[in-house]
């Protein structure tokens, strides 16, 4: 054999050896992301070639699937009263992915999560039939949230603060899944994202704002618990008018006629009285109202129900007027109504602070429990008389302070109202707030948290009492009866 042959058998030998090994890498080493690549159309080829598993809210079915005509995905997701709970589950869809319940339990559905699997499935790598999601939202509390925001801009969220469970989370204005679930819904998914009011937000856990005087029951247990004052029936130390330290700013009170000069802690949470807690601010500083807030759960990005919620911020590093006016809810504090529905949760709960979630259980096809979440962890954030203190106190705001329209015939039901302000020197209309609890006479419980953001109301009418009270109202009322 001559030298040019040989050196051409000798690269050709060595072409053979590098495609073997590139087959082999590709094969055995990339196939997986390969085959995990969101671009790769065999996904969702195999994703919908059957009907997925359900997502279940008190024994129902909300979700569905439905035969395509003239697609290569052969099912897609359906959802019945997709606007009523697109808050908890999220969407699927052909296209766009998936979001919220639909995203994080998308293996269980689907039914490649190796749980679902049984002997026969592992040898043959069938996959296996989907699994079920089982909510712990209630559907009456679900509606009476839905129906009581009506065209209102916020979110709502009820708890039950004895086990954690979620019983409703609504965001207004919602979307119906079902629109954009299919492959051709492109202008429908356009619309959504480009609408002025993002109704794909869950504002319920994904939009922090100022809470405003709701914050206030923070700052009165950090009060109570670092002893500060004896009990929540203690005059404090709190002038009125109150200058913010180190300023000429004066805090006014909502009510010039308030009796909030020198007033009990009880009183000033009746009156919403600002210059007691922006001074009980000051005097605890912000680091002890600090480690209050984040026992409560602020300034954690780690708070899922599964589905994150953002995080609820108690900030850092100010001058004594700034944390004057974090004790009242502002400067740069933020919280998600579910934040404020534990604040309240924990007070109900004797100051023990369950950890709050939305679903109950995982099952297979056959309703078998792959997975269960009852048991939710709990932490002590209050001793149990701070607690009392609160609940008394927060009893006093429902029967004759500012949160009225609270209350339940035959329920203890305590609350606090809030009225944040916003935008440049206030010039927005402000948030309105609620946050409550209530205990019927069987025992039963629940915590509540509404924002109002935006409505048809006047600016001057708008009040936590006027416009997030009544919504708590009917949620309330709705979980005492379930």
């Amino acid at each position: 054999m001559n030298k040019t042959i040989r050196r051409a058998s000798v690269f050709t030998l060595l072409l053979v050896v590098a495609l073997l090994v590139r087959a082999t890498w590709v094969q055995f080493y990339d196939s997986k992301a390969l085959a995990d690549d969101k671009l790769n159309r065999r996904n969702a080829i195999e994703q919908y070639a059957n009907p997925l598993g359900d997502i279940i809210v008190g024994g129902d079915a909300v979700t569905g699937s439905e035969r395509t005509k003239g697609s290569d995905l052969r099912y897609k997701r359906t959802y019945k009263d997709g606007e009523l709970y697109s808050s908890v589950t999220g969407y699927s869809s052909q296209v766009y992915g998936a979001t919220q319940l639909e995203g994080i339990y998308k293996d269980v559905l689907d039914g490649t999560d190796t749980r679902l699997k049984n002997p026969l499935d592992t040898v043959t790598d069938k996959r296996a039939d989907p699994g079920d999601v089982v909510t712990t939202i209630d559907p009456a509390v679900q509606k009476a949230a839905y129906k009581s925001l009506g065209d209102k801009k916020g979110a709502a969220v009820a708890v039950d603060p004895k086990t954690g469970k979620i019983l409703g989370m609504v965001s207004s204005p919602s979307y119906d899944p079902s629109d954009i679930s299919g492959s051709s819904d492109s202008e429908e998914w356009s619309a959504l994202l480009k609408d002025k009011e993002k109704p794909m937000v869950n504002r319920a856990l994904r939009q922090p704002l100022p809470p405003g005087s709701t914050f206030k029951l923070v700052v009165a247990a950090a009060a109570l618990e670092d002893g500060l004052y004896d009990s929540a029936d203690t005059a404090t130390d709190s002038p009125n008018p109150y200058t913010l330290p180190g300023t000429t700013t004066v805090l006014k009170n909502e009510s010039a006629s308030a009796p909030c000069e020198n007033a009990t802690i009880r009183t000033a949470l009746q009156y919403s009285c600002n210059n007691v807690f922006a001074k009980l601010a000051v005097d605890l500083g912000q680091d002890k109202v600090k480690a209050m807030a984040e026992k409560m759960g602020f300034n954690t990005d780690k708070l899922d129900v599964p589905v994150r919620a953002s995080e609820s911020v108690y900030p850092s590093d100010m001058d004594k007027a700034q944390t004057a006016l974090t004790g009242i809810g502002q400067f740069d504090v933020t919280a998600t109504p579910l934040q404020m529905s534990m604040v309240s949760g924990a007070i109900a709960n004797g100051g023990e602070l369950l950890s709050p979630h939305m679903v109950s259980q995982i099952t297979d096809s056959d309703g078998d429990v792959l997975e269960s979440f009852d048991d939710a962890d709990s932490r002590r954030v209050m001793s149990e008389d701070t607690a009392s203190q609160l609940q008394s106190a927060m009893e006093t705001v429902v029967e004759k302070g500012t949160g009225t329209n609270a209350r339940i015939s035959g329920a203890d039901v305590g609350g606090k109202t809030g009225t944040a302000q916003h935008g440049e020197n206030n010039s927005k209309t402000p948030y309105a707030w609620f946050t409550s609890y209530a205990k019927g006479g069987d025992g039963k419980e629940v915590a509540v948290a509404v924002i109002v953001e935006s409505s048809d109301a006047a600016r001057s009418e708008v009040s936590g009492n006027g416009l997030a009270a009544p919504i708590a109202k009917a949620m309330m009322s709705a979980a005492l009866e379930r």
